[in-house]
This record gives C-alpha cells, structure tokens and sequence, in this order.
C-alpha cells in the first residue's frame, strides 16, 4: 500500500505529465487547423492543378497528426482518471483484483491501472 508521500509525489508527477499533455494537445490541433488553412490558401494561390504527389504528403501529414492528436487524447484521459482514483483513495490498487499495483509499476507507468500479470491477462498475452 502507498504512504501519503508516496501518493502525494504521484500525483504531483501525474499533474505535470497532465500539463505536458495539454500541450501536445494544442500543438497538434493547431496543426490540424493550420493545414486545414494552408491548403485552401493554396488552392487560391493557383489555377494550376496540384500534382498528386502533393495531395498523398497532405494527407499523410495530416492523418500523423490526427494520430498524434488521438494518442495525447488517450494519454490525457489516462492521466485524469489517475487523478480520480488518488480523489477516491484507490490510487495504487489494480481495477481488477484490488491488489495493489508494485511501486515500481506505478513509476514507470503512474497510470497503471492493473499488476503486470493482469495486463498481459487482458492484451491476451
């Protein structure tokens, strides 16, 4: 079981990989936005067809950095729902058994919500 220090250096720890989250978040939705403005630019600098090569660099530029956008989505709502279960006093025990998740763990990975055997139990490893 954590002490109150333990927990406290944890969710310290989880607030600041909160703010880094949220500014992944910005970062990539202003570059989603930006490419949206960059293209309709682009269209109205020129009569010109675009060649293709350039529409395949566009949209794969642009489904990055949708992916980029979903995964600090995830990891934000990962952080957040570490920051409930410190509110509700269950920070540190697995969702599953209710043991508790090694310290270790919980520093590699301080969203953990399971032990290690129960996460490769629910991947199907």
């Amino acid at each position: 079981m954590l002490n109150d220090k333990q927990i406290q250096d944890f969710k310290k720890r989880l607030l600041e990989m909160k703010k880094e989250t949220e500014q992944d978040l910005e970062k990539h939705s202003d570059s989603l936005g930006n490419q949206d403005s960059s293209a309709e630019s682009h269209q109205e600098l020129s009569d010109m067809p675009d060649h293709p090569g350039d529409h395949g660099t566009e949209q794969f530029e642009r489904a990055k950095d949708q992916t980029f956008y979903e995964k600090a989505r995830e990891r934000m709502m990962e952080i957040e729902d570490a920051l409930q279960r410190i509110e509700d006093g269950n920070y540190g025990l697995s969702e599953k058994s209710g043991d508790p998740i090694p310290v270790e763990r919980l520093e590699i990975e301080p969203t953990a919500r399971y032990t290690v055997e129960e996460s490769q139990e629910i991947e199907g490893r």
